[in-house]
């Protein structure tokens, strides 16, 4: 079988991705939420979306077998962090032991590059290309010619027209779950006499960001509506820049105790800048809440004396990512999936999961 990879994969510099996490693991008491309780229907930026809900049910009616001597090209916008190196390492992993030749690239989030990336897969004579997007609608006509070529298109992230299925979530929705799960932090530990100061680290130049960060304020008013103030909303994305940030913060607000973000950047940096700012000496009513999953979020959760208490993630660790995801070429090879739109579903993290989840993060 051969098998090519044409990008390094390496955690050189986190970033926060547009589609990243793990959810709860062997936790009955956290039932997953989906971006439509009914599982029928979503609504995301473009309007009212119908879809199917994404469950183990869906997923178990994949025959993996599928995949056997398929050729596979998977374009994405970047292998330079964490949460896409671990998650496309352990589909590497999958599909090999599946039989099935592979070529992964990253556009580095060019479109231009990624419809070239598109054109190599259709000339190479792809069965199925799947396509995370730098810019959905730049992509569109590049995927209309490769279905016209008979070659099966999944798209990572966007709902998009010219696939034959798209993996999406809403990001709306998903920020809402990590400010409810903020907002119960804060009903545990504060009142309307003792309001929380909060900061939410947010990333409004990238659309579905902003969508989290709005949804995030959203799910705090929700949940713990005059229990709390919000006395910074600053855009952070990349650890360092977070830690940044919130040290800034915490200069204006030294009781921001607090943090709500859009990714693992957010987490990270916010974490070691409170970890900083009380020498180390977490106190219990000050907890850091987000979503996308990596090990350093995993070993925070796990920390004793680290800030960082909750991540809103989705189907597990890498593996169970991975394994999901070549369901999904199974199921769209096969002509299987009942709608075009495929929505995850999403769960709680804790200190109380995080170790299992850990046990299979590559």
């Amino acid at each position: 079988m051969k098998k090519r990879i044409i990008v390094l994969l390496a955690a050189a510099a986190m970033t926060a991705s547009l589609l990243t996490g793990c959810i709860n693991k062997g936790d009955s008491s956290a039932a997953g939420t989906t971006p439509a309780e009914s599982g029928q229907t979503a609504d995301d930026s473009t309007g009212d979306t119908e879809g199917i809900q994404a469950d183990d049910e869906l997923y178990a009616q994949a025959d993996l077998s599928t995949l056997s001597g398929k050729k596979i090209g998977i374009t994405i916008q970047s292998l330079r962090n964490a949460y896409w190196a671990g998650v496309m390492s352990a589909l590497e992993e999958v599909l090999t032991a599946n039989g099935a030749e592979y070529t992964i690239v990253a556009c580095d989030d060019n479109s231009a590059t990624q419809i070239g990336q598109i054109e190599n897969f259709v000339s190479a004579g792809c069965d199925l290309i799947m396509v995370h997007p730098s810019d959905a609608n730049a992509v569109e006509d590049a995927c209309a010619a490769a279905r016209t070529k008979g070659i099966k298109v999944m798209c990572w992230d966007d709902p998009m027209t010219n696939t034959d299925g798209n993996w999406i979530l809403n990001n709306t929705d998903l920020g809402i779950e990590i400010g409810r799960l903020a907002g119960e932090f804060v009903n545990e530990h504060y009142s309307e006499d003792q309001k929380a100061q909060v900061a939410v680290l947010g990333y409004p130049q990238t659309k579905v960001l902003k969508e989290r960060g709005e949804g995030i304020k959203q799910g705090l008013e929700e949940t713990a509506s005059g229990k709390y103030e919000i006395v910074a909303e600053q855009p952070a994305l990349e650890p360092n820049e977070a830690q940044t940030v919130m040290e800034t913060i915490l200069q204006k607000s030294p009781d921001c105790r607090v943090v709500t973000g859009i990714g693992a950047g957010p987490m990270i940096g916010a974490n070691e800048a409170l970890v900083i700012q009380t020498g180390g000496t977490i106190p219990e009513d000050m907890g850091v809440f987000t979503t996308d999953v990596t090990k350093q979020q995993l070993e925070q959760l796990l920390d004793d004396n680290a800030a960082s208490k909750g991540i809103i993630g989705f189907e597990g660790s890498d593996v169970d990512t991975a394994n999901a995801c070549a369901a999904m070429y199974a199921l769209i090879l096969g002509e299987q999936l009942e709608a075009q739109n495929v929505f995850r579903q999403v769960a709680p993290i804790t200190a109380e999961n995080a170790a299992e989840i850990m046990a299979e993060m590559k």
